[in-house]
């Protein structure tokens, strides 16, 4: 199908070298469906709150329970790529896991008509694997790194054991794994259809 496409790079904070993504991405895309594709991208599980700020408004899963720890966020499935772009919105943040605090940044590309041998989202590139769910942030990320690599580090054992409970006994830093992220793209986009 022939639709209406921006180029999103999403760009995750606070680490160096940096880890990023490009995906070609429908403009009638509402940001709920972005942070679908945000998790797919980068590799996240999901398993979190999210939260999109968007000039001075803030978008996600709202808290229609009020009280004290109630906050105005509005809607995400409410509003579309389109209507940022014509807001002449080009950069906003995405911030997914309040705990361990992972923010993005979001770049919205020149929109353009997409190709119709092409399925919507799309992956288009990208560097370095995204940091394991639950790890701790990026203090803890770095320290994950640091003792997974060093088997005389006091907490090796320790986040071996964690390691593996994840599955994740292959984790290479620089590898993406692009042939897993255009399968979940796939999926996203097959959903579309």
């Amino acid at each position: 199908m022939v639709e209406p496409i921006t180029r999103v790079r999403i760009e995750l904070r606070h680490i160096k070298p940096k880890i990023w993504r490009r995906v070609d991405v429908p403009l009638s895309s509402s940001l709920m469906s972005l942070h679908e594709i945000i998790q797919a991208a980068m590799g996240w599980r999901g398993s979190h709150l999210f939260e999109f700020t968007v000039g001075d408004e803030a978008y996600g899963v709202p808290n229609n329970q009020g009280g004290f720890d109630a906050w105005e966020i509005l809607d995400a499935s409410k509003i579309q790529l389109q209507e940022i772009i014509d807001w002449g919105i080009r950069r906003f943040t995405y911030t997914y896991d309040f705990g361990d605090d992972w923010q993005h940044v979001i770049s919205l590309g020149k929109p353009r008509i997409g190709q119709a041998d092409i399925d919507y989202p799309a992956f288009a590139g990208g560097a370095r694997r995204c940091p394991p769910e639950d790890v701790g942030g990026v203090v803890g990320f770095e320290e994950f790194l640091e003792a997974t690599r060093d088997p005389t580090h006091e907490a090796h054992e320790e986040l071996m054991d964690w390691h593996e409970t994840w599955h994740l006994r292959d984790f290479d830093p620089d590898d993406i794994s692009e042939d897993f992220i255009r399968l979940q793209l796939a999926r996203i986009a097959k959903s579309r259809r």
